[in-house]
Parts: structure tokens; sequence; C-alpha cells
């Protein structure tokens, strides 16, 4: 590929790599959300590539934001960073080829709404999901209000969302969130063998049905961002905030105060 990158590893073929490389967390932010934006792009680009694997090294595939790096108790120092973030997030949807991801270990907050941005997922018995934000005092992002509830219904993703509960891989299938739960050791394999199979369709016939099948979903990921930066930033100054990432870090329940 033309681009190079810092926080990924790309490999081009008819099946594609793009590697997330921020381990052991693979932390989100503005650069890595970007840099997979521009490879995705390229691929759009290359004839040789029919479908992509996503996948990260280290512990997790990813963890979320590190709100502990964000300034005094996890407050982002820089207040336009959310929606930078997301107008970088928003060109993922806007891409034309197939993604399987490989989701090992956690997909947490931002890095559930990466996951759910694929086509499909294959995940682990070890993984864990969760859409964390209201245990944080903070609201869903990452477009996760319109594609969860696309993905595993309404009531599911709504339950996710209030909740923040963590589910397993075997959790994750049964809800439709995973399309495959295989053991750690065989995600990234069973991942491109799925990806294989796409790939050894008519190429201009499945991005012709893919963007047939996700009309709009751009268009509602760009509106669900923009909503969900404006209730992200008045909450961020919220004491319920500060407490929400105070106890994470201390590993405890929250005592919210709806302040």
């Amino acid at each position: 590929m033309s681009a190079s990158f810092e926080h990924i590893a790309v490999t081009r073929g008819m099946v594609a790599t793009i590697e997330v490389r921020r381990g052991p967390n693979n932390f989100v932010d503005t650069d890595m959300v970007g840099e997979i934006a521009d490879a995705l792009e390229e691929f759009d680009r290359v004839p040789e590539v029919r479908a992509i694997v996503l996948c990260a090294e280290g512990k997790h595939f990813c963890a979320g934001a590190d709100f502990a790096s964000r300034g005094p108790d996890g407050i982002s120092t820089a207040p336009k960073r959310g929606r930078h973030l997301y107008k970088e997030a928003q060109r993922l949807w806007r891409t034309g080829k197939p993604i399987v991801a490989a989701v090992h270990g956690a997909a947490i907050g931002a890095g559930i709404g990466l996951a759910v941005m694929a086509d499909f997922r294959v995940t682990c018995p070890e993984a864990r999901f969760a859409a964390n934000f209201t245990r944080l005092g903070f609201h869903p992002g990452f477009g996760l209000t319109a594609t969860l509830p696309r993905l595993i219904g309404m009531q599911k993703a709504s339950w996710l969302m209030y909740s923040g509960r963590r589910i397993t891989g075997e959790e994750a299938l049964a809800i439709g969130l995973a399309d495959y739960c295989v053991p750690l050791d065989q995600v990234r394999a069973k991942a491109t063998e799925i990806a294989t199979e796409i790939a050894q369709s008519a190429p201009l016939a499945i991005v012709a049905t893919r963007e047939t099948l996700r009309r709009g979903l751009a268009d509602a990921v760009a509106a669900a961002t923009e909503r969900e930066y404006e209730e992200q930033d008045w909450l961020r100054k919220t004491e319920d905030f500060r407490e929400g990432i105070k106890s994470t870090a201390e590993r405890r329940l929250p005592a919210f105060t709806a302040r």
C-alpha cells in the first residue's frame, strides 16, 4: 500500500488484513481510527482486495478509550476530540468492501463499536463485550445507538447500553452480536476462512449487494454520532462522570448522585 501507518499494520491480497498494533489494550483514538479508515479507503481502490480481516495484536481487540490519559479525573483536555474521533469513525461506514472482525479479549466501549462496524464477527469464549458507557456516567458513542439495535434488536441493545453489562463470546454468539465462537487460538484463522469464502464470490456483485444491504447506514451513523457527541459533551462535566471513571479505576461499584 502507498500509505505508511503508525498504529496499524496492513497486508494486501484477495483477503487483506488490518491489524491494530497498540497492544496490549489497543485503546481507540482519533489517529488509530483515521488510519483504519485510510486503509479501508485505499483497499476500495485496489481491485485485488475483495474482503478484509480486521484484527488486533496484544491482549485485547480494543479496550475502548483510555480515559485515564485524558487529564484530571479522566476528563478530556481537548473538548473537541470526541467530535474529531467521530468524524474519523464515520468514514469507516462509507467504505465498500466486506470486513470480518477477529475479536479476542475485550471489545469495550468504542471497541465494541469498532467490532460492530464490521460485517461479521468471529470471537472466542474468553472474549468480553461491553457497551459500558453508562457505568462511566457517560452516553454511548461510536455510532452504537444506530448500529447495535440494527444488529441485535432494540431490546437487547437497550439492555446492554443501559446496564453496561459485560458478556462473554458465547453470550455474544447467542444474541447475534457474534457470528462464530471458536477457541482463542483459532479466531483469526476462522475470520480469514470466512473472508476467503466471501472473496470467492464475484467482487463487483459483492460490493453492490453490500451497498444495498447497508444503504442508509453510514448516514444513520453520522447522525447518531453527532447526537452522541452532544450528550457526551455535557455529561463529561458531571460529578457522575468523575465518579464513574474513579470507581472503574478503583474496581468498585460507582456511587452515582445524578449530579
